[in-house]
């Protein structure tokens, strides 16, 4: 395993919290026929990463090495982003680490898939940290991280809770975001909560250092 990783994975088990701001009133969000929670990773993912419009490669790439953290809440408790989105876990060429918490993370491919096996953007684990890991300077979107995660993210709709039904709120940094979600920049270090129905206690507003 490399060194960044491993570094990764001590911070990751050290947790995820990060200061929080005061969270607002809202509503439950009644749960929809068709989209509703969990939402696992698919099992297409090459095939969903060139629908985000983005390139499979053989291994990771670390020239842009980029780290943004998601939380998505439902009617106050966490949606475990899933592990392995973005990645065939069942490439023989593709690691499983058994992490301290008994979850299994994803990756860490050396020497490469013998063919394309994982996005430039992805998941290695579910505490909920978005990889950009990429061979140019392109910094990804939530839009294609939501493309390959197959769950659908629009000014309306997350999943199946769509407004004005369910309640939808959307955080970056801590601070209200009221534009196209799709459009929000995976940044380094940037906390990115979407809150659907009643919202938790508070809502993250920075990515654990």
């Amino acid at each position: 395993m490399r060194v960044g990783y491993a570094c990764l994975l001590v911070l990751l088990l050290a947790g995820c919290g990060g200061k929080k701001a005061a969270a607002p009133t809202a509503g439950p969000a009644p749960t929809p026929a068709k989209g509703a929670v969990p939402w696992p990773a698919p099992a297409d993912p090459m095939k969903l990463t060139r629908k985000a419009g983005l390139t499979p490669e053989t291994h990771e790439f670390v020239f842009l090495h980029v780290h943004s953290h998601l939380d998505v809440f439902v009617n106050g408790s966490p949606v475990t982003v899933p592990a392995g989105i973005g990645i065939a876990i069942h490439d023989p060429a593709v690691k499983h680490v058994k992490l301290k918490d008994g979850s299994i993370a994803y990756g860490y491919i050396d020497p490469p898939c013998a063919q394309p096996c994982i996005s430039p953007l992805h998941t290695h684990d579910v505490y909920g940290i978005l990889h950009t890991e990429a061979k140019k300077d392109q910094f990804n979107n939530l839009g294609e991280f939501f493309t390959e995660w197959n769950v659908r993210l629009d000014k309306k709709c997350v999943g199946g809770y769509c407004k004005p039904v369910a309640p939808i709120s959307i955080y970056v940094d801590g601070k209200a975001y009221t534009g196209n979600p799709r459009q929000i920049g995976l940044e380094n270090l940037r906390e990115i909560a979407i809150v659907i129905g009643t919202p938790p206690t508070q809502i993250p507003s920075t990515f654990p250092r």
